[in-house]
């Protein structure tokens, strides 16, 4: 049987069982491995790579391995040793698009919070999810490596942060959002944009208090939800902030 050496580097090592990370070791294969499925037999999904060097030289997922090959697999936006790789990771969607799972229900807020078109599907399987993934170009986020995994996936990340908050810090780092906030422009119950209308067209649906000191209202296209700026405001600003701050800190600071 034929022998390569893998290393896998940065965040791709969060894959890994602990005696793998961070360095070389050996992958026994048969002589007509695809190099694509080796990496994600190692438990790497491919969305997740971005650069694969095979003694050096860039290759696609094409590639069959070889005896003896030396390959090192690179996440997106990591220093290379090499000038102008081969990038396999396809161009982000403009504006950002994107589409979670049953496990990510409160980041899919966030980031509707935030500005984001963000579908979420807590009653699609792992192929409708992958399906619409491809049919309207969005970047899957998904706390299942094994749906990563799947063929029409071109665009993902598995999330693997816990707190919400967390997890919306490590997607607007990977995903570079800073500079594409635009907070309370879109519904957080379902995604629709959200329009100024006049307060007499929303008048029979507000509290008398909300009637009486209340003048500013936004309203879903989608589904006719109705926003103004209660008390609950400030604490979604207050989060908006937050996070714009650790943004502009290095990664990996424990949150405050």
């Amino acid at each position: 049987m034929a022998i390569a050496r893998f290393r896998f580097h940065a965040e791709l090592n969060d894959f890994l069982p602990p005696q793998r990370r961070e360095r070389r070791f050996a992958y026994p294969f048969d002589r007509q491995a695809a190099i694509k499925d080796a990496i994600e037999a190692l438990g790497v999904p491919h969305p997740e790579v971005d650069i694969i060097l095979v003694d050096g030289a860039s290759m696609a997922f094409d590639y069959r391995l070889r005896d003896g090959d030396r390959v090192d697999v690179y996440p997106a936006d990591v220093a290379m040793p090499v000038i102008a790789p081969h990038h396999l990771r396809p161009s982000l969607p403009h504006p950002l698009r994107f589409l979670l799972d049953v496990h990510l229900g409160r980041l899919a807020r966030y980031l509707r919070l935030l500005g984001f078109d963000c579908r979420y599907r807590n009653h699609a399987g792992d192929a409708e999810l992958a399906a619409q993934a491809e049919r309207e170009g969005r970047i899957l986020l998904t706390r299942d490596r094994n749906l990563l995994k799947r063929k029409r996936v071109a665009l993902g990340r598995c999330v693997r942060a816990d707190d919400p908050f967390v997890q919306l810090e490590e997607v607007a780092r990977a995903f570079a959002l800073l500079d594409e906030l635009a907070p309370f422009t879109r519904c957080t119950r379902c995604n629709g944009r959200l329009e100024a209308v006049d307060k007499a067209a929303v008048d029979h649906r507000l509290e008398p208090l909300t009637r009486r000191y209340v003048d500013t209202f936004l309203q879903c296209e989608a589904c006719g939800q109705v926003y103004w700026h209660g008390s609950h405001v400030p604490r979604m600003e207050t989060l908006v902030e937050r996070l714009r701050q650790r943004l502009e800190m290095p990664a990996h600071q424990p949150p405050q």
